[in-house]
């Protein structure tokens, strides 16, 4: 693809790093920025810029947040007997946007992989043992996406979690097996979560 000005060239590029964006779409999006007002691609770009810059992880549930505890976690509404455990805050917008939980969350940020090399001490699950530890919470939702790191994941957290003597549920299996939470519909998640099953239960399905 040959480009009439390095600037736009670079421009391109910049944009096609981005997931699900390819060099065709990077241009369209770079000439559509080339013919609105200087103001707007300033307001874009001091967006982008201050996310990158402000953001942060929620000290306690490891979700993104705007200050050191996330809305979520400081929310005086929020059920905090009942936690629900996510790979990430990718999840967490898509259980949001079913409106039928209103529990807290725990960010894992990454699934159990021993083909990946990643493991259990890469993951959030210090600090939900430190959370367990304090005895509010009554339930714990395993909330992690249908696939064998998903359920190696549940199992490995089902052990550690079980001295604990709390409750220990999984989303119903209205996903199919190898899907992601944050592609499924808002109907099918709903039924899911309130759908949930015991543990126990879950592993003889």
């Amino acid at each position: 693809m040959q480009f009439p000005s390095k600037l736009i060239e670079d421009a391109v590029h910049a944009f096609a790093t981005l997931p699900g964006i390819g060099k065709k779409t990077a241009l369209r999006l770079v000439m559509h920025l080339l013919q609105q007002e200087p103001k707007s691609t300033e307001l874009l770009s001091e967006a982008i810029l201050k996310m990158r810059k402000d953001i942060q992880f929620c000290s306690t549930c490891h979700n993104v947040s705007d200050d050191p505890v996330c809305s979520i976690c400081s929310s005086p509404a929020r059920d905090r007997q009942v936690v629900c455990v996510v790979e990430n805050f990718r999840d967490i917008l898509a259980i949001e946007n079913t409106r039928h939980y209103n529990g807290l969350y725990h960010v894992l940020e990454g699934l159990i992989s021993p083909m990946d090399g990643i493991g259990p001490e890469q993951l959030n699950i210090q600090s939900l043992l430190e959370r367990m530890d304090q005895g509010e919470i009554q339930e714990v939702i395993m909330a992690l996406n249908p696939t064998i790191d998903g359920d190696t994941t549940i199992f490995y957290l089902s052990k550690i979690l079980s001295k604990y003597g709390v409750k220990i549920t999984s989303i119903a299996r209205g996903i199919a097996f190898g899907g992601e939470l944050e592609y499924v519909d808002e109907i099918t998640l709903a039924r899911s979560i309130q759908a949930r099953l015991p543990y126990e239960s879950y592993l003889n399905k």
